[in-house]
């Protein structure tokens, strides 16, 4: 056992709060000692994988940051004292546009890794006086070659697989960033990163194929139900978007080739009127160019008019419907009636096949559409219909009114265009031939059998989902290994010449132009073809920087792995991730890329699970003056200037305590003043303690043993919850109650005092580690409290000896009686009846009502 007197000179006296002192004591016993270093195979405990989403080396920390982390940490400091081998690492998400940006405004000569690496030195710094506990063994840095190579490597395994291709196609272009964006980095219209409003160009780019596991994507969240958070869950059904219906082939007048369009309701297609293909489609351009120059004019006119409105914007329902008429017709297959095609700007060419058949009294936009051009409006579907038993069908003229009059009321119910409402409910099919009198669901089901026993369609699935883009026409991001040659392939660079590296960013002009830089790199871009040796040129492009972090976390199995990605059998011992802590911004891209690619190594063999994170934990922002706090707004308190005053320790508890993890915090209501005040009490606390460490526990003070055992009760299951504001809730009563015994009849010297203030050291470390180390040394042990395994509770010591219980009158408390925790209802009541209370406020009225609900509750029901 140490000495409970601190020999560090920069240790202050016993009792004393000195944050800054303490802080630097065991920051360097920490560095020294290396004790959260996960332990290898001759480690026998259980292992735990502990995970914070990994940041992104933009400046300094701020306390959005410290209060992700603080959880991360409260996390894996939990799992050690409940006697796992914890895996708790850290790494940067070191490639992307800041770091590109930054070199850009340093000027000529500037290189994005100085602004990088210099940020995560300070990263560094932040997290080592924070106090948090990572394996600092592990580090990595998604821009390191080391590292980036294995991005290649995995690029290479999808090209293999087919889920790696290249098309030329309409993308979301950031004017300002000069690059492209996937569809889940447009945020209502605008670049998530810089705020610049998206507009579509055309251009060939490198894709992932995840729309290939849509269906597992999806399937799979039901084995997160329960673990991960249910809006999460939501965001990323809702992102996936599968819709079941029927592909349906149509012919179109003057074209060989008949169209395949997707509808989720293949059983209205008797109501179908016209065709909606999107103008920004190859199709609209194919049927245009066959049309008059007149309608060529119009519609070119039309499509650089959409081009500058977002797929935001398109969708908007209480937009003003627009169009143009291409002069073409396609055929009803069902019917052989010719429908109109339409140009217009609410079908995105990326839905389904670019274009759907319009049945407007069916569908809301198809009839805001019809009633804006005056186009036909046929009802299909009689809405006030019974959907169950035998009913009469309905049948209408051409103009949608019924031949066998159904009243007023029901007639304006069956008017979408006097109404201006679409009849989407359910209800019995109508003036659809073989499907009259059908239910919705039963006539979707007859017209798939129907449409495929004819040739002319099949059920299909359809997805919101789209291809992964991961082409990005900057500098600061991995290669893409591919290499163009002079006869038009495209080759994959050999494994053995990975990692292609990036080349020095001197003398490279670094400023968006809509092409890669990289481009400008002559000797770095000229290169060979592998298979024949002649010349060839480097991909310019480089990959999305979700693709670094969507494998991230097996990295760190083994970072500084030669060769391979990470070790299989590492990966079947460690992964996956049992706790996932980050913001939920990451609900939708972070989340589904690693999803996908941990399928994929899954197919490959790599990796016996198919989802990489078991548990999500999603803490709140922390917010200041209004909104997150963030470098680009100014608005941020950093972690250095929190580290000296008010102290890491106070940070983090004042985090912890400000409310649940999942609830935004405002920074102007965090009390770390309260904190300091209340890790000072607690030390004070281990400072007066005065029995010995071998004290027996059992002769000390009944009434604080059952506070301190009833908190080891309860805390496991707080913490597996995420209630830190109630953990630390509870620490304070039980700091209360340790100061009240030991200034009463108890004494310093009490074996129950002891015990209290080394609860209070070792669940207090969850929050404020320095503080307790420090209180632990003060209490005469070996340092670590962070790896000593925490006590059961004694469950003598949870059984209340006496409750209080309330005695009501008629609805209002009249009194309270202090009564053995296990007396009889028939006891109970009679206490009641002899209260002189409870007498007076019945008096002399008839008791009519007695309800006993020993030992806590006794109400009387009197008149």
């Amino acid at each position: 056992m140490s000495s409970s007197t601190p020999t560090d000179a920069s240790t202050p006296e016993p009792g004393s709060f000195d944050s800054s002192a303490i802080q630097t004591k065991w920051q360097a016993r920490w560095a020294e000692a290396d004790p959260f270093r996960a332990g290898g195979d001759e480690d026998t405990r259980p292992r735990k994988y502990v995970l914070g989403m990994f940041p992104y080396p933009s400046g300094d920390l701020h306390m959005g940051h410290a209060e992700n982390y603080a959880y991360v940490d409260a996390v894996a400091r939990f799992w050690r004292h409940r006697g796992y081998n914890v895996l708790n690492p850290i790494g940067w998400d070191s490639f992307g546009l800041p770091a590109e940006n930054a070199a850009i405004k340093g000027g000529a000569g500037s290189d994005p890794r100085e602004w990088t690496y210099n940020n995560i030195d300070q990263h560094k710094k932040s997290f080592r006086e924070f106090g948090s506990s990572y394996d600092w063994s592990r580090v990595l840095h998604t821009s390191d070659p080391e590292y980036y190579r294995w991005n290649q490597w995995l690029f290479q395994r999808l090209y293999e697989r087919g889920l790696a291709y290249r098309k030329q196609s309409a993308v979301n272009w950031c004017p300002n960033d000069q690059t492209v964006l996937a569809n889940e980095q447009v945020v209502d219209g605008h670049c998530e990163r810089c705020g610049a409003e998206v507009v579509k160009k055309k251009l060939t780019q490198w894709y992932f194929k995840i729309t290939e596991y849509a269906d597992r994507l999806l399937d799979d969240l039901n084995q997160l139900e329960g673990f991960w958070p249910h809006k999460v869950l939501q965001m990323q059904r809702n992102w996936i978007g599968r819709s079941v219906g029927a592909d349906i082939d149509f012919e179109i007048e003057g074209r060989a080739e008949k169209i395949s369009v997707f509808s989720t309701r293949p059983d209205t297609l008797h109501g179908a009127t016209f065709m909606v293909v999107a103008p920004d489609s190859d199709l609209a351009a194919e049927l245009a160019a066959g049309s008059s120059s007149a309608v060529r004019m119009r519609f070119q006119d039309y499509l650089d008019t959409v081009q500058k409105s977002s797929d935001i914007e398109r969708q908007s329902t209480d937009r003003p419907k627009t169009g143009v008429f291409l002069d073409r017709f396609a055929i009803n297959p069902i019917n052989g009636e010719r429908l109109p095609i339409w140009a217009a700007d609410y079908v995105l060419a990326d839905y389904g096949h670019g274009a759907v058949m319009a049945v407007p009294a069916h569908d809301q936009r198809d009839l805001d559409f019809a009633r804006a051009f005056d186009l036909p409006v046929k009802v299909v579907v009689d809405t006030t219909a019974p959907v169950t038993g035998a009913i009469p069908v309905i049948e209408l003229d051409d103009d949608g009114v019924p031949i066998d009059p159904l009243g007023d009321e029901d007639l304006e119910a069956l008017d979408p265009v006097r109404t201006g409402v679409a009849l989407t409910g359910d209800g019995r099919l109508i003036n659809s031939g073989s499907l009259n009198g059908l239910s919705k669901r039963n006539a979707i089901t007859r017209a798939i059998e129907e449409l495929s026993a004819a040739g002319n369609g099949r059920a299909a699935k359809s997805y919101r989902l789209r291809d992964w883009l991961i082409s990005r026409q900057r500098f600061w991001g991995t290669p893409i290994p591919m290499i163009h040659t002079s006869d038009g392939r495209i080759v994959p660079v050999p494994d053995e010449q990975l990692p292609v590296r990036l080349p020095d960013a001197t003398g490279l002009d670094l400023k968006p132009k809509g092409t890669s830089p990289l481009g400008g790199a002559t000797e770095w871009v000229n290169t060979v073809d592998p298979e024949t040796g002649e010349p060839a040129l480097r991909d310019a492009d480089t990959m999305d920087t979700f693709v670094d972090s969507s494998w991230y976390f097996l990295r760190f199995l083994a970072p500084t792995d030669a060769a391979q990605p990470f070790p299989t059998a590492e990966a079947a011992k460690w992964a996956p991730v049992d706790s996932y802590i980050g913001g939920v911004e990451h609900a939708i891209l972070h989340l589904l890329y690693a999803r996908f690619i941990t399928k994929v190594l899954f197919d490959m063999g790599l990796v016996d699970f198919t989802e990489p994170f078991t548990s999500l934990i999603n803490q709140g922002m922390v917010l200041l003056d209004g909104s997150k706090m963030s470098k680009s707004k100014g608005n941020l308190v950093e972690f250095a200037s929190s580290m000296t005053d008010p102290g890491a320790d106070a940070v983090r508890v004042a985090i912890a305590f400000a409310g649940p993890v999942e609830d935004d915090i405002n920074w102007e209501d965090v009390s770390t003043t309260g904190a300091q005040k209340f890790l000072a009490r607690a030390l004070r606390v281990a400072s007066d303690v005065a029995s010995p460490t071998d004290v027996v526990w059992a002769e000390g003070d009944s009434a604080l043993r059952r506070v301190t055992h009833r908190l080891w009760a309860d805390v496991v299951g707080l913490v597996e919850q995420s209630k830190f504001n109630v953990v630390v809730a509870r620490l304070m009563e039980l700091v209360n109650a340790t100061r009240k015994a030991i200034d009463s009849g108890a004494g310093p010297a009490d074996a129950a005092v002891r015990e209290a203030a080394e609860a209070v050291a070792m669940i207090l470390d969850l929050f404020a580690p320095h503080t307790a180390e420090e209180m632990w040394e003060i209490l005469g042990y070996e340092p670590f409290v962070g790896v000593v395994p925490w006590r059961q509770a004694d469950p003598t010591l949870l059984v209340e000896e006496s409750v209080t219980a309330v005695v009501q009158v008629n609805g209002k408390v009249r009194g309270t009686l202090t009564v053995p925790a296990k007396i009889s209802g028939d006891e109970l009541e009679a206490r009641a009846r002899a209260d002189e209370k409870v007498r007076r406020a019945i008096g002399d009225r008839d008791i009519t009502r007695v309800v006993v609900r020993a030992p806590k509750v006794v109400s009387f029901t009197v008149s």
